[in-house]
C-alpha cells in the first residue's frame, strides 16, 4: 500500500523537489539579465538586495535573484556555472534541511547561494567544517567569490588572536570548525568585559560533514577545564595491577559455572567487569603494595577512589590499544578521532582514563582537571535561529537528524547518472585469508593500472597492510592520524594510474579524488600567477588539460578508482562515506570489502551465525563466503550498533538537557551583568534575599518570641555581614516590635553600612566592583555545580534499583542542586560586599607600618576563595619565611580540618 501511494503521489523528498524545481526555473529565468551586468555591479546589487531586506521583503522572496546573482559571479570568478541540481541543494539549506549529495558533486560551491542570501541579513553566517584545513582552504577559495559580491569573510582557528577572532565573527560570512565555534561561545561567557567576547549571536549556521558533526561527536561534550589536585601517583602505581589479574577467556553466562579468571571484558558496551575470585585478588595485591590496608574492603567508602583507578587502570589495558585508539607523541598521549582517523590534539579523556593510560605508555601524567564550562554539540548546535547541513550520507541517521535537531534530510539527485559498482562482501574465516585476498585485489589493480584506496579502521591496520605491500615491493601512500599534514596532497594522487593509497577510515574528507589525478593546485598557481598575460594562463591552461586528458581516459578504461574496505565499520555510514569516493561525477569506479570472522563487528554481532555457514559449508581455505544474505545479516548488525548508539546519544541529551536549561538561565543572567552599566537593583534585591533568608534561619515565620534564637541571629549578623546591632536590648526597650520590624531594620541598618561604602568609593568605581564580584560569585559557584552535576549523573542509575526512574530523580535533584546554586551566588555577593574593607591608600599604609609583630599566628578564614582573593578579614599574613613548614597531605595548621593541599598550601 505505501508503495503504491508513492508511486501515485511520490514521496516527501520527490515533492520537496518538485517545489525546489520551480524556484530553480524561476532563478533560470533571470540568467540572460543578471549576465548583462559588468563586474562592478554585482557589489551594487548586493546592497541593493540588503536594503530590500532592511525595508521589509522576506529572504524568500529574494532568492531567485540572490541565487541568479551568486551564479554568475562564480562564472567569472571560477569559471564555474553551478548545476540545477547545486541550486537545489541550496535551496534546501536556505529552508533548514540537510542536504545530501554524494561525494564530488560540488557542496562547497553549492553552499554559497544560501550563504550568501542569509549574509544579507547582516547578522552574521558562520560556516562549519571538521578541520582548520577545510576551513582555511575554503575561506580562501570561496572568499574570492563573496569578496567580488561585496562581502567580507572572516576564518576562525584555534591560538587566534582575540582581536582577530572578534573581526572575524564581524564579517558577513564566518568560516571555522565546530569545536572552535563551540569552544568560543563558552569562552564568551567566561568574560570578564563586554567588549572581550567575541560571537555577536548564533542566526545561521551551515554544517559541512553535518553527519560526522552532530552525530560522530555528539558523544563527546566540549569542556573547558582547569587544572585540579595532583593524584598522578596513584594512576602509576595502579598500573601494575592488570598484567597480575587473569583475563577470563569467555563472558559468563548465566546458571553456567563461571569460567577462571578475575574479570572479563564487555566489548559491546565497552566496559569491563571484575567477578568475585578477581576482588579477593585485587584487595590482596593491593594489599601487598601497601594502597589498602590489610582486611579492609575495596567497597568501604574510604577506598572507594581505589575501585575508580582499578577499573579505570583495567580498561586502559583491555580497550584502549596503541594505534588504534591513540598514538604517542611527543611524550604525549593523542587521541585519534574513531570515525576519521585524524589526531584529535588537545582532547582529553575525562574521568582519570586519560591519566590511566598515560600510566599504560609510561609517558608523562598530566594533572587531572576541573570542569569550568562545558556543553554538548547538541545543545550548541540546537541554540542556532536556522541550522543547516550537507553530506554524502545523512539518509541512514534521518530519524536520528528529525528527533533531536528537527532537521529533514533532503536526498538531492547526482548531475550525472551514478556508475560505480558495488560488489558484494567477501567473509574469510581467519584474518590471514582475508589479508590474502585483499593484497592479491590490489596487485590485481596495480598491473591493470587502476589506482586503488583501501581503507582501514585502525592505524595498525593501516601499517599492517603497507608492511605486507612493502615485501612485493608496490609502491603506495599511507594516509592516517601519523601522516595528517599532508592529507590533501596524498588524496589529490591518489586518483593516478597504478597509485595504491591506504587511509584510515575517511581522512581526507573534503578532497576530491579525479581520476588521472588532480590539477587544481597548478591551475590556482597559473591563475594567480602576476608575470602571465591572460593570453600566456590560457595557453598553458589549455597545455595541462591536453596533457590531462589521456590520463584521465586511461583510468577509466582501467575501471576507475577501485574502493577497498578491510572491515566494515559498526555504522554503515561510515561504510557508505568510504565507497562514495569513488564514482563522482558520472565517473567509472567499483568497491568491494572483505571481512573476517575475526573483524570486532562480525565477533561481536555476527560471527556464530557466518562461522555456522561456513562450517556447513565446508569451505576449503582461502575460499570466502560471497552472497547478498551474508552482506545483509551484517548490515542487520550495523544497524543494532548503530541503534545502540542513537539511545547512548538521546540519554546523553536527555541529561545534558536539565544542565543545558540551567546553563542557558545562569549564562543569561551572566550577560545581563556584563551588559548593564549599573547593577545597583540586582544587588539591592540579592541583599534583601540573603539577610531575609539567613533571618528566617533564627526568626521562623509566624513563630512566638519564645521560639526566635536573638543571641544566635546577633552573632551570625555580625560574623557573616559584619552588622552590629543590639537585637536584645532592641527587644527589651520595645515591647511592640514584631518579627517584620526586626527584620526591617536588620535590612535598613544593611542598606545605610553599603551607602557609607559607596560613598567613600563613589558610585562609578563601586559599580566596576560589584560587577566584578557578581562575575566572579556565579563562575566559581557554577563550576562547583557543575562537578556536583558530574557526581550526581554517575550514582543515579543505581535509582532503579528502587524502582525509580533515574532521569526523573535526576532532573529533580538536578534542581534542587541549582536552587541551592542561585541561593549561594546570592549569598557570596552579598556577604563579599557587606564585609569588604574601605581604606584610603594613607591609611592602608599606615596600618601596614603599626603592624605588630606576630608569633604563634593561627591561620584560620571562612571560605577558600575569599582568602583567595583577600576579602575574607579572617586572615592574618604572615612572610613565607615564617609559615610552618608542613607536608601535602598533612593538617593544615590553621585548624580548618582540611588537608594542607586543599587549604593554605592551595591558597600558596
Amino acid at each position: 500500500m505505501v508503495s503504491l501511494l508513492k508511486k501515485l503521489i511520490g514521496s516527501r523528498n520527490d515533492r520537496l523537489l518538485k517545489q525546489y524545481r520551480k524556484m530553480v526555473e524561476r532563478i533560470n529565468a533571470l540568467e540572460p539579465e543578471i549576465k548583462q551586468y559588468t563586474d562592478e555591479q554585482f557589489a551594487a546589487a548586493t546592497l541593493e538586495l540588503r536594503e530590500a531586506y532592511q525595508q521589509g521583503k522576506s529572504l524568500d522572496s529574494l532568492l531567485p535573484k540572490a541565487f541568479a546573482i551568486v551564479r554568475e559571479a562564480s562564472v567569472r570568478v571560477f569559471g564555474m556555472r553551478h548545476f540545477d541540481v547545486q541550486m537545489l541543494g541550496s535551496i534546501a539549506l536556505h529552508n533548514g534541511k540537510i542536504a545530501e549529495m554524494r561525494t564530488g558533486e560540488g557542496k562547497t560551491l553549492m553552499a554559497t547561494l544560501a550563504v550568501y542570501l542569509n549574509a544579507l541579513t547582516g547578522k552574521g553566517v558562520h560556516v562549519i567544517t571538521v578541520n582548520d584545513y577545510l576551513a582555511r582552504r575554503d575561506a580562501e577559495w570561496m572568499g574570492r567569490l563573496y569578496n567580488f559580491l561585496g562581502m567580507s569573510v572572516g576564518v576562525v582557528v584555534p591560538q587566534q588572536d582575540n582581536a582577530e577572532k572578534i573581526a572575524a565573527y564581524q564579517a558577513d560570512i564566518t568560516y571555522g570548525t565546530n569545536n572552535e565555534f563551540g569552544f568560543d561561545y563558552l569562552r564568551d561567557n567566561m568574560e570578564y568585559r563586554a567588549e572581550d567576547r567575541r560571537q555577536r549571536g548564533l542566526h545561521f549556521a551551515i554544517v559541512d560533514e553535518v553527519d560526522s558533526i552532530l552525530i560522530d561527536e555528539a558523544r563527546t561534550p566540549l569542556i573547558i577545564s582547569g587544572q585540579a589536585e595532583d593524584n598522578t601517583e596513584l594512576y602509576i602505581r595502579m598500573n601494575v595491577l592488570p598484567p597480575m589479574l587473569t583475563r577470563m577467556s569467555e563472558e559468563p553466562r548465566p546458571q553456567e559455572p563461571e569460567p577462571e579468571g578475575d574479570y572479563w571484558v564487555d566489548e559491546k558496551n565497552q566496559q569491563v567487569h571484575i567477578s568475585e575470585a578477581g576482588h579477593v585478588n585485587a584487595e590482596r595485591i593491593l594489599a601487598e603494595l601497601g594502597l589498602l590496608p590489610e582486611g579492609e574492603s575495596l567497597y568501604d567508602s574510604r577506598h572507594i577512589s581505589l575501585m575508580h583507578h582499578l577499573m579505570l587502570a583495567l580498561r586502559a589495558h583491555n580497550l584502549f590499544f596503541r594505534d588504534q585508539q591513540y598514538v604517542v607523541q611527543d611524550d604525549e598521549i593523542v587521541i585519534v578521532d574513531e570515525f576519521t582517523g585524524r589526531l584529535m590534539s588537545g582532547r582529553r579523556w575525562s574521568d582519570g582514563l586519560h591519566q590511566a593510560v598515560e600510566a599504560k605508555e609510561g609517558v608523562r601524567i598530566q594533572n587531572e582537571n576541573q570542569t569550568l564550562a562545558s556543553i554538548t554539540f547538541q545543545n550548541f548546535f540546537r541554540m542556532y535561529e536556522k541550522l543547516a547541513g550537507m553530506t554524502g550520507t545523512a539518509d541512514t541517521e534521518a530519524y536520528e537528524f528529525q528527533e533531536i535537531y528537527s532537521l529533514e534530510t533532503v536526498i538531492i539527485p547526482t548531475n550525472r547518472p551514478m556508475q560505480r559498482l558495488d560488489q558484494n562482501d567477501q567473509v574469510f574465516k581467519t584474518d590471514a585469508e582475508k589479508f590474502h585476498a585483499i593484497i592479491n585485489d590490489i596487485k590485481d589493480c596495480h598491473e591493470r593500472g587502476q589506482p586503488v584506496l583501501v581503507g582501514t579502521t585502525s592505524i595498525e591496520n593501516s601499517e599492517l597492510i603497507s608492511n605486507r605491500l612493502k615485501e612485493y615491493k608496490l609502491p603506495h601512500e599511507v594516509l592516517n592520524a601519523k601522516q595528517h599534514a599532508r592529507e590533501a596532497d596524498i588524496v589529490a594522487e591518489a586518483g593516478k594510474p597504478g597509485h595504491i593509497t591506504i587511509a584510515t577510515n575517511m581522512a581526507g574528507r573534503g578532497t576530491d579524488i579525479v581520476l588521472g589525478g588532480s590539477i587544481a593546485r597548478q591551475v590556482a598557481e597559473i591563475q594567480t600567477n602576476p608575470d602571465l598575460s591572460e593570453q600566456e594562463k590560457q595557453q598553458q591552461l589549455e597545455a595541462i588539460r591536453a596533457e590531462w586528458l589521456p590520463v584521465n581516459e586511461q583510468v577509466k578504461q582501467a575501471g576507475g578508482l577501485r574502493i577497498i574496505g578491510t572491515e566494515r565499520h559498526e555504522s554503515r555510514r561510515i561504510d557508505n562515506q568510504l565507497r562514495g569516493r569513488a564514482g563522482r561525477q558520472g565517473d567509472p569506479g567499483s568497491s568491494r570489502f572483505y571481512l573476517s570472522l575475526d573483524d570486532s563487528l562480525m565477533r561481536i554481532f555476527a560471527g556464530d551465525r557466518v562461522r555456522a555457514i561456513m562450517e556447513r559449508l565446508r569451505l576449503p581455505e582461502n575460499e570466502p563466503i560471497e552472497a547478498r544474505m551474508v552482506t545483509r545479516s551484517i548490515e542487520s548488525a550495523q544497524r543494532k550498533v548503530e541503534a545502540r548508539n542513537f539511545d547512548i546519544r538521546k540519554q546523553l541529551l536527555e541529561y545534558d538537557d536539565v544542565a543545558n536549561d540551567q546553563r542557558k538561565v545562569i549564562y543569561a543572567q551572566r550577560n545581563e551583568v556584563l551588559e548593564s552599566s549599573d547593577i545597583s537593583e540586582t544587588i539591592a534585591s540579592l541583599r534583601v534575599a540573603a539577610i531575609t533568608r539567613m533571618f528566617r534561619d533564627f526568626v521562623p515565620e509566624e513563630s512566638m518570641e519564645e521560639q526566635w534564637d536573638i543571641a544566635g541571629l546577633t552573632a551570625t549578623l555580625e560574623s557573616t555581614y559584619q552588622i552590629s546591632m543590639p537585637l536584645a536590648e532592641i527587644l527589651e526597650n520595645e515591647t511592640n516590635v514584631t518579627e517584620e520590624d526586626l527584620l526591617e531594620r536588620v535590612l535598613e541598618q544593611s542598606r545605610v553600612q553599603l551607602e557609607e561604602k559607596i560613598q567613600t568609593v563613589g558610585q562609578p568605581n563601586w559599580s566596576n566592583f560589584e560587577r566584578a564580584i557578581m562575575l566572579q560569585s556565579i563562575d566559581m559557584q557554577w563550576r562547583s555545580h557543575l562537578l556536583s552535576l558530574d557526581h550526581l549523573r554517575q550514582g543515579i542509575h543505581l535509582r532503579g534499583y528502587a524502582q525509580k526512574d533515574p532521569k526523573q530523580e535526576y532532573k529533580r535533584e538536578a534542581f534542587a542542586l541549582f536552587s541551592d546554586l542561585l541561593d549561594r551566588i546570592c549569598d557570596e555577593v552579598v556577604r563579599v560586599l557587606m564585609t569588604v574593607r574601605i581604606q584610603s591608600p594613607e591609611a592602608a599604609e599606615q596600618i601596614e607600618q603599626e603592624k605588630p609583630v606576630m608569633e604563634n599566628v593561627r591561620f584560620h578564614h571562612s571560605d577558600y576563595d575569599a582568602a583567595l582573593s583577600g576579602e575574607d578579614p579572617g586572615i592574618d599574613e604572615l612572610p613565607v619565611d615564617e609559615v610552618p613548614r608542613v607536608g601535602r597531605n598533612d593538617a593544615c595548621p590553621c585548624g580548618s580540618g582540611k588537608k594542607y593541599k586543599h587549604c593554605h598550601g592551595r591558597i600558596n
